[in-house]
């Protein structure tokens, strides 16, 4: 039997069957490796945001995605049963990352808020507490790029 990574096996079935009901809540990034130049492709949650996909790396800068992003931001997204070609942006300001979390926090208050008690924040879910948060996560902005049109 062939052993399957999990994220092999997500993004397959994904692609299936799984776009249809977390076309709203996760997307498959495909971004090329920084040391391999191979594709890699991994389930994330994404809000949308005036046209443009941002992405959450609770792992931070360790984050394999994140780190192969610095080195290439041409990437592919696919959300639902849409591919769509990007250009992304690392952001570092921890006042608009601070501001990402919130909004999460707003819109979906139970996954985000049990997230961040996952996590290990106690107490009040405050903007101080989801600051301190924010200084180890990573903010990436995704921004389709235009279609091209043959010359």
């Amino acid at each position: 039997m062939k052993f399957h990574p999990p994220n092999k096996l997500f993004t397959r079935a994904y692609r299936k069957f799984l776009h249809r009901p977390m076309k709203g809540v996760i997307l498959l990034l495909s971004t090329t490796g920084r040391k391999t130049g191979r594709p890699h492709t991994i389930g994330l949650q994404y809000e949308l945001i005036d046209g443009r996909y941002y992405l959450g790396a609770a792992d931070g800068t360790r984050a394999d995605w994140y780190r192969n992003i610095l080195k290439n931001p041409a990437v592919e997204i696919q959300v639902g049963e849409k591919r769509i070609p990007a250009t992304a942006m690392v952001i570092c300001d921890r006042d608009k990352i601070t501001d990402f979390l919130q909004y999460r926090l707003n819109k979906r208050p139970l996954m985000i808020g049990l997230i961040l008690r996952l996590d290990g924040i106690k107490g009040k879910l405050d903007r101080a507490a989801i600051k301190a948060y924010a200084a180890h996560v990573g903010l990436v902005i995704l921004t389709p790029t235009p279609a091209q049109t043959p010359a």
